[in-house]
């Protein structure tokens, strides 16, 4: 009777959380769909559907050239970016951090104005060169906040003293320059706007194995989890783990950034409204946020092409609209404790 009542609860337990999975998927398609359709030229999900299955149908250039990229494109990056503040989250033991606020997106946006004007001929190791920016500013940020440990107020002024002076940079960079870089300035404030597949190409080289790699981390982001002390107490190397996890959170976010720019509060966001729904077990939250993250950008890029038409709003200004009230509050909800 007693083993009919654990496997019960077990089952029941394993439905809670894969629930919100296929909901969150589902509206994943959903919003793919909807993305294929609206924009500066409607194109009903009729035609839609006739294309995928070989008929000939007016306006297929642009969902297989400029739209279907950009929702592929804004599913990798999504996903990157929810991961990547999880990871970031979990080795700090901050609800505060994301890639924005710990500098590395910053970090990783510098390397690329100066790739993309003065070395094009190195466009394609454009993900790793961001991902030494990206590591760059983050190791700034955490040397200026330590002080006996790290604290999440600490964290924050640092990120964003470090963000600023490399915020500078870029726009100085970018001013200089603006000859060179076409649309520099949207892809500044992040923007999937002109992403093709070449660019879905160099993610996909790059994000499957990281992302892999994140997935195979969650034991680890636990056992951090439980706090350094506990963590050394079942013979955790704490340091070596830390620095793993790290990196894997800066790549992510550095090749997303090198891709579609700079993305704010998505890493931040997405994390924390899958702890909500699935709780803080990194075995369902990393998986979960991935899918959200994706939903989340996917949606904001389809309302950014589509609230002003004809005119286009980048991305990142559209995150940073929903997302900056989203940060007060955490950050006062934090400040009670």
């Amino acid at each position: 009777m007693e083993s009919s009542l654990t496997s019960a609860n077990v089952y029941s337990k394993k439905r809670l959380i894969y629930t919100p999975f296929m909901l969150s998927l589902t509206l994943l398609f959903v919003t793919a769909l909807l993305s294929l359709s609206v924009g500066s030229v409607n194109i009903p999900l009729k035609d839609i559907f006739h294309g995928f299955l070989g008929k000939e149908v007016q306006n297929w250039e642009i969902i297989m050239y400029l739209r279907l990229p950009r929702i592929v494109t804004s599913i990798i990056v999504g996903a990157n970016l929810a991961v990547a503040g999880v990871l970031l989250q979990a080795v700090m033991q901050n609800p505060l951090v994301d890639p924005g606020i710990t500098g590395v997106s910053s970090g990783a946006s510098v390397l690329a104005i100066l790739v993309m004007l003065y070395l094009p001929q190195y466009t394609l190791l454009l993900p790793i060169i961001s991902f030494f920016g990206g590591l760059f500013a983050a190791l700034i940020v955490y040397a200026l906040a330590w002080k006996n440990g790290l604290s999440p107020v600490r964290i924050v002024l640092a990120g964003v003293a470090v963000n600023a002076f490399l915020g500078s940079i870029s726009s100085i960079l970018a001013i200089l320059n603006s000859d060179k870089i076409a649309g520099v300035l949207m892809w500044l404030n992040g923007s999937i706007a002109g992403r093709n597949w070449k660019h879905v190409t160099i993610l996909l080289i790059y994000s499957p194995m990281f992302l892999v790699l994140a997935l195979l981390a969650s034991k680890a982001c636990n056992l951090i989890s439980l706090g350094e002390k506990n963590a050394l107490s079942i013979g955790t190397n704490v340091n070596l783990t830390r620095f793993l996890i790290s990196i894997i959170a800066i790549f992510l976010a550095s090749i997303s950034t090198c891709v579609v720019g700079i993305i704010g509060f998505l890493a931040l966001v997405a994390p924390h409204i899958s702890r909500m729904i699935v709780g803080s077990n990194h075995k369902y939250l990393i998986p979960f946020s991935m899918v959200l993250g994706s939903n989340i950008l996917l949606l904001a890029d389809t309302l950014s092409r589509s609230i002003a038409k004809p005119y286009e709003i980048p991305v990142g200004i559209t995150m940073s609209m929903f997302g900056g009230p989203f940060f007060i509050y955490l950050l006062r909800r934090r400040l009670r404790k």
